[in-house]
């Protein structure tokens, strides 16, 4: 929908629906629901944060693990209890993969598979038709996701955050045996550049920061133009919208080129010096099963070399544990790796097997009580690690953007600190210089605003 396209309004002498949004997943999934957030509203509702008064909830919905999926339905059968008669708008990943089964599930009106804004805003506004619910169903085919709009209305403000998203494309081109994400999202669309220019612009007149996500965006560009990546939109980004920081979301490592690195090194803390790198697994037997694209040195070395230019780095990573086949020396092998980067936070998960893919198949399947113990001994040393990072940043300078209710706050290499009471700051205060101190709260004193340093 382009921004002449004529909206339905509410009549006359009605009140407008109030609709009620619900969000599991990923930063892109965030950015799709305040896409559906602005449709809707664009129609003529409103939204609302509190479930006694909405006339109609959105849940949008995550399928990167079985655990994603099975979040996802039991809130909805609460939505079904605690608000008997609530009209639930489902959509999403998991929503593209399982419409079957939420179509059965009670109180949904309807299902949108995948995360079209204009189809979940329409059907959002029949759910609430006076003629009752029709149990309709917005489908998707497989073709029709590696089209699915990914702009549309540009948006223009991430409601009640003080970071905003800025999504840049959607879908994937790579086949990793363990991932549904691909097949809930389709292939890998790129936006235009101008397109994505004049969208950072109007976030950044309400979010000091903005975080570049996409499900795959390191393939940015590839669908476009052969001479355009995701380093070249970057650069573009801080030449025309000057007055925002910007930070990548995850990025495999085999596709942060130098032209990034150099960006990241040089910007002058534009670009946050801050990385999320998928790693999935230390051991080359284990990238081969999962159908990876980098061996266990690719990743090593692109990560040492990133740690070279940058004295102060955030560097995160995903790494599964008990992948059907694991061995104990291949999770000792990802340990001696974990232990050896500088990585600053992991997130680890057992192996979830999911339905569709390669590794729902596979043999040699690992113990769930394994994958767990592995999974806990990462999170332990992915901890330790966290802390002395933090240590090695007490008393030094950091730019923070304030966030929620202003009690906290996040940092150029991504340490969550504490914002002290009587500091005067606020989510509206911007980008702020201060001193780390005081672990573990991590709290920060006399910080100044950007624009008075």
């Amino acid at each position: 929908m382009t921004d002449d396209t004529p909206r339905r309004k509410t009549p006359p002498g009605t009140a407008p629906p109030r609709v009620y949004y619900k969000t599991f997943g990923c930063k892109a999934n965030q950015y799709d629901t305040e896409r559906m957030r602005q449709e809707v509203e664009a129609r003529g509702a409103e939204t609302t944060d509190s479930l006694a008064h909405a006339d109609a909830a959105v849940v949008n919905t995550c399928t990167v693990t079985n655990q994603a999926d099975a979040d996802a339905r039991r809130y909805i059968a609460r939505l079904g209890r605690e608000h008997p008669g609530l009209p639930v708008v489902v959509a999403g990943c998991s929503a593209a993969l399982r419409a079957p089964e939420y179509r059965k599930q009670a109180p949904v009106s309807r299902v949108v598979e995948g995360s079209d804004a204009e189809s979940v805003a329409v059907a959002v506004l029949e759910s609430g038709a006076p003629d009752g619910l029709v149990q309709l169903t917005t489908r998707r085919t497989g073709h029709e996701l590696d089209h699915e709009p990914i702009g549309g209305e540009i948006l223009r403000q991430r409601l009640g955050r003080t970071r905003g998203w800025l999504k840049v494309q959607d879908g994937c081109d790579r086949k990793c045996s363990f991932c549904a994400t691909r097949l809930a999202r389709g292939q890998s669309r790129s936006r235009a550049p101008e397109e994505i220019v004049r969208e950072a612009g109007l976030l950044a007149l309400s979010h000091p920061e903005l975080v570049i996500t996409g499900i795959h965006i390191g393939h940015y560009g590839r669908d476009l133009d052969p001479g355009l990546s995701l380093s070249r939109l970057v650069q573009l980004l801080l030449d025309r919208v000057p007055d925002v920081r910007l930070r990548l979301g995850s990025i495999e490592a085999t596709e942060v080129d130098d032209r990034l690195v150099e960006l990241l090194a040089t910007s002058g803390g534009r670009l946050a010096p801050h990385l999320h790198m998928p790693l999935q697994s230390g051991a080359d037997p284990v990238l081969r099963a999962m159908r990876r694209w980098h061996t266990r040195e690719q990743y090593r070395a692109g990560a040492l070399r990133i740690a070279e230019r940058l004295p102060v780095l955030g560097l995160g990573a995903d790494i599964i544990t008990g992948f059907p086949g694991e061995t104990e020396a291949d999770h000792i092998a990802t340990r001696e790796l974990v232990q050896e980067l500088p990585f600053t936070y992991l997130h680890v998960f057992p192996f979830s097997p999911r339905s569709g893919t390669v590794a729902a198949d596979l043999p040699d399947p690992v113990p769930q009580r394994i994958a767990g113990e592995r999974s806990r001994d990462l999170r332990t040393l992915a901890l330790e690690k966290g802390r002395t990072h933090q240590a090695r940043r007490a008393g030094c300078a950091a730019v923070v953007v304030v966030e929620g209710d202003g009690s906290t706050g996040l940092t150029e290499d991504y340490l969550r600190v504490a914002v002290r009471h009587g500091t005067g700051l606020s989510p509206t205060s911007g980008l702020v210089r201060a001193t780390l101190q005081g672990l573990p709260d991590r709290l920060y004193i006399d910080p100044v605003p950007i624009a008075e340093a």
